[in-house]
């Protein structure tokens, strides 16, 4: 599976690839809708948590959910930044922590403001664009572990795109806080992203983030009806709707276009100095895939890589009914050193689609 970067193929040096495979979607699963949501109905062992109510910069609260199981002395830490409506219980972050407590190493959720079971205090929440909340978030996780802790991060879907907003804008200070770092499933452009979420099929998406999304902002009306008006906040049916009324005016942006065109993770990509591996199936049912970033649009410790299949934050693996080791050991391959690619003008590099190999065997 040939790496290409902004002077043509660059040759694949490394184990990462291999040690997970490169991805293949069983065939009894079909399609990006299908492999979107199946990870939901797929049994997962249980996984043991502390949870930690932190003290947020500005008088509010978050709800850190700590891995609890033994590690080995000096593992490194993996803090995972969830998606939308979601947190430390969605599928993904399930595989990825039974994955950790398997080799050792230590893992936590933070949840955004207003997850994780908390309500938020003050008249904010959390968004795509978030790099102010990731900074202050991964600030509090370095001053709860060992100096000498190596940190590596990763966001899925909305916590990604927050994550690359902020790697972007940090650069090379970033490296202070984390070594290597991930965005699975992250939309580069949000208003091609956002349009897609609220057409056709992808409609039922909507609809499942604004189950939770509308009672949260008519509680956060109610307890700050100098920001939001109670009496104008309904029953929102788009995320277009939503984000007019509630995200933007919550956080400073004019409307939903200005809110979708400046938390937009792809002007930032160019400017990421720490190893940053970016994920996306070209099958997402709501990222169109002519709306990702290419190699000559990204920095050279950027590596994309665009499988053909594996839906939004899916990834299933195997036979029916699935299972979801693939994404933990991709991710794992790269945190723990793989699929770097040198740092130079040519670096910067997608994956596409290679020969399929076969399922990994199970751990």
């Amino acid at each position: 599976m040939p790496l290409r970067g902004r002077s043509g193929p660059v040759a694949e040096t490394s184990h990462a690839i291999a040690a997970a495979g490169p991805y293949r979607a069983p065939r009894w699963l079909p399609g990006g809708h299908a492999q979107t949501i199946w990870p939901w109905f797929i049994a997962q062992a249980p996984v043991r948590w502390r949870r930690e109510i932190v003290a947020t910069p500005d008088g509010d609260r978050w709800a850190f959910d700590w891995l609890d199981a033994p590690a080995r002395d000096g593992a490194p830490l993996v803090v995972l930044f969830h998606g939308l409506e979601g947190g430390a219980l969605s599928p993904y972050a399930v595989a990825l922590m039974e994955d950790l407590a398997g080799r050792g190493w230590r893992g936590v959720v933070p949840h955004f403001r207003g997850c994780g079971g908390l309500d938020n205090r003050l008249p904010r929440a959390y968004h795509m664009g978030d790099h102010e909340e990731i900074a202050a978030m991964l600030a509090a996780v370095r001053e709860r572990v060992d100096a000498r802790t190596t940190i590596h991060a990763m966001g899925v879907s909305l916590g990604g795109s927050a994550l690359l907003n902020w790697l972007g804008r940090a650069g090379a200070a970033a490296a202070a806080l984390v070594a290597r770092a991930a965005a699975v499933s992250a939309p580069h452009d949000i208003v091609a992203a956002g349009h897609a979420l609220d057409r056709g099929a992808n409609r039922f998406y909507g609809y499942v983030f604004l189950r939770t999304l509308n009672p949260k902002a008519r509680a956060l009306a109610a307890r700050h009806p100098e920001v939001l008006d109670p009496s104008s906040v309904r029953r929102y049916r788009t995320m277009h709707a939503f984000d007019n009324a509630v995200t933007a005016p919550l956080h400073g942006f004019a409307n939903t276009q200005d809110y979708w065109t400046r938390a937009s993770a792809k002007p930032w990509l160019a400017h990421i100095a720490v190893p940053t591996l970016v994920l996306n199936a070209r099958n997402d049912p709501f990222i169109p895939a002519d709306s990702l970033a290419r190699g000559d649009e990204v920095a050279a410790p950027v590596v994309l890589e665009q499988p053909a299949q594996g839906g939004h934050a899916g990834f299933v693996t195997g036979p029916f009914p699935g299972r979801l080791p693939w994404l933990p050991r991709r991710l794992m391959a790269w945190f723990e050193g793989g699929a770097a690619v040198p740092v130079s003008s040519t670096s910067a590099a997608a994956v596409g689609d290679g020969p399929l190999a076969p399922d990994p065997a199970p751990r």
